[in-house]
């Protein structure tokens, strides 16, 4: 049975998930996140919140050229 509170962590360097008993070198890891189903698809919320992050990015740096001077 698994454990509610455990963590797992991509595993960049053996390429699977591993729970945080078993993680490697903080380089190696990617994570922490609440199951193991996350782990593995660690590559899809990197990319979405990449994908926000540039929204943001792209917000901020347009914010006021559409201001029209008093």
């Amino acid at each position: 049975m698994s454990n509610p509170d455990e963590q797992w962590y991509w595993d960049l360097r053996r390429e699977q998930a591993v729970p945080a008993d078993e993680r490697g070198p903080a380089e190696d890891m990617m994570g922490p996140y609440a199951t193991k189903g996350e782990a593995e698809n660690w590559q899809a919320k990197v990319e979405q919140r990449n994908e926000a992050w540039d929204d943001d990015d792209e917000e901020w740096e347009s914010w006021g050229e559409n201001d029209e001077d008093d």
